[in-house]
């Protein structure tokens, strides 16, 4: 059914939607929901999982949802399992993604860092809950923030998107594929409990029909060598298993045919390289928000779900005649360094809310003048930050 013609018209679609089995168009659904949405229309087609709290309903329904397009589910016996699918299957030619919590990350880590080896293009969504290890299971958290991006051996460059709202999860999750497959590397969605567990009324409009990122591929009848570049930061072509070209992958050092080095002068090509795709793309990939009101002297830097809280406290400051300016990233890394200081000019004091002991908090430190105050507000009990706490935080320490 093409329900485009009609997305002008919610007389006639609202009740089509509360009738249509066509999942996409759904308008009350949770994050999980919405990744799973914005997976299959980013064209994934195969998913490998370990059920655990609270990524599970990810799996659940990708593996209601996928077949019926022709996709691949494999609940895996484990989480190193099931990144070690995803790994083969993006190889074969597939558009993958896998799904856990912090302690699957964990379990993940020696994968993903073949991953980065080998520039698999693959989406890893990370719904965060309240750690260290197990931690709190059914309870909130932002803990995986410097995880996410140093959980690996070698500290090479990862993609990490956030998303605010369950629209945002649908949308992100569509970036994060094409994001993936243009720079063949693992780009994870750091969720949290609240967002993918909690079901609201999204506007379908929200719902952005992003074009679709297909990964470079090597001419047929040329000479394939899976790991060749010219410039430093180019991005090889990846053939899939099954095409023309014959290839080997290694996850240690190698040249560009994929041949195990100790060549010094090779091993640092391949190394920088690594580095290189991403960090002089970073401008390309930096997604934010700025909401920048003159003349304010406060900046509020946010991200995930306790944007939201901003949110409400930005506007009820604003109705109190208080002047505030927000920030909400949504490329958490590579840090949006330009974005970010631009946000931070003429501004005295940024108040930076987490659900963790101030991960992100470490990246502004960074980037502020010495004259500049970084205020940190964290929780760490599972419970999420209210707007109260924002505008107390925001009245309190105000500038004079």
């Amino acid at each position: 059914m093409d329900l485009k013609p009609l997305l002008g018209r919610k007389d006639i679609l609202i009740p089509i939607l509360l009738t249509s089995n066509h999942y996409k168009m759904r308008n009350f659904i949770s994050g999980a929901e919405a990744i799973v949405m914005g997976a299959i229309d980013a064209r994934c087609n195969f998913f490998s999982g370990y059920p655990i709290t609270p990524a599970t309903p990810i799996l659940l329904q990708m593996s209601r949802d996928l077949p019926k397009v022709g996709g691949i589910v494999i609940q895996a016996e484990d989480e190193i399992a099931a990144i070690g699918f995803c790994i083969g299957a993006a190889l074969a030619g597939s558009r993958v993604m896998t799904a856990t919590s912090g302690p699957g990350i964990s379990l993940f880590s020696e994968n993903i860092g073949m991953a980065i080896m080998v520039e698999v293009p693959m989406v890893i969504v990370d719904c965060q809950r309240m750690g260290p290890a197990t931690g709190g299971a059914t309870t909130t958290g932002q803990g995986d923030i410097q995880f996410l991006r140093w959980g690996t051996s070698g500290g090479y460059p990862v993609i990490v998107l956030s998303p605010v709202s369950v629209s945002d999860c649908y949308n992100l999750t569509r970036c994060a594929f094409n994001l993936a497959e243009r720079y063949r590397i693992p780009v994870f969605l750091a969720t949290d409990k609240e967002t993918v567990l909690t079901r609201v009324a999204v506007d379908i409009n929200e719902f952005e029909d992003i074009e679709i990122i297909e990964r470079a591929k090597p001419s047929p009848a040329s000479a394939y060598k899976p790991f060749a570049y010219e410039h430093i930061s180019d991005v090889p072509p990846l053939a899939a298993f099954g095409d023309p070209h014959t290839f080997r992958v290694t996850s240690s050092s190698h040249d560009e045919s994929g041949y195990l080095i100790k060549d010094p002068v090779n091993m640092v090509r391949k190394n920088q390289h690594l580095e290189a795709k991403i960090v002089e793309s970073k401008n390309e990939i930096s997604l934010v928000n700025m909401d920048i009101q003159e003349g304010a002297e406060t900046l509020i830097i946010s991200y995930g779900v306790v944007a939201r809280s901003v949110f409400e406290t930005v506007y009820e400051a604003r109705r109190e005649g208080i002047k505030v300016s927000a920030l909400t990233i949504y490329t958490l890394w590579p840090v949006p360094e330009r974005e970010i200081k631009s946000a931070l000019s003429g501004v005295k004091r940024i108040i930076v809310p987490e659900l963790n002991l101030g991960q992100y908090k470490r990246e502004i430190d960074r980037l502020v003048l010495d004259e500049q105050e970084v205020v940190g507000l964290n929780r760490v009990d599972g419970s999420l930050i209210s707007p109260a706490e924002i505008f107390d935080s925001l009245v309190s320490n105000a500038v004079h």
